[in-house]
This record gives structure tokens, sequence and C-alpha cells, in this order.
């Protein structure tokens, strides 16, 4: 199967575009003006190359109440154009995949994380049985764009998936505050383009590099798979049941994990959100072990600089850490917001 990183961006040569690495190699990290972008992102005016992530199609009659008896979201009854992000789950209830879903009225649309597309299809396809069901990596043929608007799309428009973020989603509950979050308000959505028309859709408007997306995406506390995750992550360490679970639906792969802990107990791990003291030249990483009181409790899973905030990080925890305490990482001193509280 082929991925994104086979057909790189026509946008990496607009003018200062500089390449990003790691999960987000074959888009710019910028176009030479990151703090500049992340301002007009922030307002509304700017446009995201999200070229890299992968892009799979369900078609067939059966397709929503299949992705709904395997997934973690309720898909019964959605209309066309309406989004959902839904998990799957392994068996024990750990997060493989976060499928941002949208369904046309005949086909639905799942916008994944760059380089996931082909685990997905095998094990969609090891799951199909006798069902009406077709599914198809279209990442060659389809690109997605990230744009500061919050509603759906309308007939005419590129078909867009809709960020929930982070208000809560049917049956479910929210892991961190229902009132005062900061991404209240928060206006998100994914434009699913034909990959030969990128620069049409693109158009006019100021683009933004994922540097700026990322960071804008760390003060909203919001969780990105293979970045707040690990091969350990159940939702509720990142308060991902607020937009992607629903407690009483059907059975589904990993549900007696998130059931048992929703009910009897408490996620082993915790989401934080991090003010990294900024007065050195240089940040610590993604991935560096935090400290308090001599003991690693955790490490950082995205570090960013806000344009109003400065250096912002997030990482996951262990639960037993006091909430009140600062933390140390490669040095550099680290203030803690609680993200998880239950």
């Amino acid at each position: 199967m082929t991925t994104s990183l086979d057909h790189p961006s026509p946008l990496l040569a607009r003018h200062g575009a500089v390449q990003a690495d790691a999960a987000d190699a074959g888009v710019a990290s910028h176009y030479g003006d990151p703090m500049r972008e992340q301002r007009l992102l922030a307002e509304g005016l700017a446009v995201v190359d999200l070229s890299h992530r992968d892009v799979v199609t369900v078609t067939g009659p059966d397709r929503l109440s299949w992705l709904h008896s395997m997934t973690t979201q309720d898909l019964t009854g959605l209309a066309p154009r309406q989004s959902r992000e839904t998990l799957v789950l392994s068996p024990k209830g750990h997060v493989e995949h976060a499928l941002h879903l949208v369904d046309d009225g005949t086909t639905t649309w799942l916008s994944l994380e760059p380089g996931t597309a082909p685990a997905l299809v095998a094990w969609l396809e090891s799951m199909r049985f006798m069902l009406r069901v077709e599914v198809a990596d279209v990442t060659a043929e389809w690109a997605v764009l990230g744009e500061p608007i919050g509603i759906e799309s309308v007939e005419g428009e590129p078909l867009a998936w809709v960020d929930p973020w982070p208000g809560l989603v049917g049956d479910t509950v929210a892991y961190g505050p229902l009132e005062g979050h900061p991404a209240a308000g928060r206006a998100w959505r994914e434009l699913l383009v034909p990959r030969e028309a990128l620069e049409e859709a693109v158009g006019d408007r100021p683009l933004a590099g994922t540097w700026a997306a990322e960071a804008l995406r760390v003060a909203a506390w919001r969780p990105r798979l293979g970045a707040e995750t690990d091969h350990r992550t159940i939702p509720h360490e990142v308060d991902w049941l607020r937009t992607a679970v629903h407690l009483h639906k059907g059975c589904y792969r990993g549900q007696e994990t998130v059931a048992r802990v929703h009910n009897l107990g408490r996620p082993p791990r915790r989401l934080v959100f991090l003010h990294l003291d900024g007065s050195g030249h240089v940040l610590p990483e993604a991935g560096a072990a935090l400290v308090y009181d001599g003991r690693e409790i955790g490490r950082l899973t995205t570090v960013a600089r806000h344009h109003e905030d400065g250096p912002v990080a997030l990482a996951v925890i262990k639960r037993s850490v006091p909430i009140d305490v600062d933390l140390v990482v490669g040095g550099v001193s680290a203030a803690q917001t609680v993200v998880v509280e239950r």
C-alpha cells in the first residue's frame, strides 16, 4: 500500500517552506514565520497542509453498522456530512487507532494518522466476514487540509470532518473540566480534497505549518494518537472519553476495560499540561523523562512554543504524583496544570 510520503506535498514548494520531521514528515513545519502563522491560524485566517495524513474509505450498505460494532463511538443514524471521532481498541482496551470519521451518504471517510492506514485496513479486512462492505486505502488519491472552522460542510464544498473537541459526544463523561476548558469555543475541521486539487483548495489563503497547529493543539489539551499515546494507553488517561467513547452502546473490542476503569477505578496515568521554563535557549524534546522527588514519573509527549503562553507541553505521568508540585525535565522546570482530574 502507498502512503502520503510516496506523494510529497506540492505545498512544500511554497516560499519559505521547511519540511517537518517525525510523524509530520512530508508537509511543512512552517513557512518562515511560525509565530505569525500561529496567530493567523488562531484568528481563523490560515489553513494547514495535512496531506501527510492517511485516508481510508468504507463503502457498502452495512458500513456504519459494521464500524459501529467494532469501535468506541455510536455511529448509528449518522446523517450525511455528520462527523464522529471513534477509536479502535485492543482486546485489553489500549488505543490502537483514532478515526476521524464522516459519511457522505454512500461512503464513510476516515482521516488517520500518517502511516496507520495499512494496519487499519488489514484489520478491517479480517473483520468483514459476510457483510456488505468494501475497504480501500485512498491516500494516493485524497489529501487532507486543516482549517479553523467548526461547521459541517455543505453541498458544493469538499467533505469535512469537524473536530468535536472538547464537547461531550453522546452518552459519555469527561475526565477533565466541563467548565473553563481552554478549548471551549475551539473550531477545527479537516477537509478531504483530491490530492491533485490540493493547491486549488488552498487558494489565496495564508498557510500555517504543523508547528502552529501543534502548538494550538497542545494549548487545547487535545490528545493525538502516537504522541499522547503508547502501547499501554487507555482512553481515560488522556480524557478521550469525552469525544470518542459512548459508554452504553453495544459490545466492542476493549469495552470491558473501558467500563471497568470508569465504574470501579481510576486510570493508572494522567495527562497534564505543562508550562516550561523558557529562560534557556533549548527546550526538552518529546520523549524526555519527567522527574519528581528524584524519580522518573512520566514523559513529555508533545512540546511546542505557543504565541502567547511561550514554551508549553503535554505529558503523561503517574496518577500518584501530587497535582500541586512542579516537575523537572532535562533540567528545565515544568509547572503542571491538571488535565485528567478523575
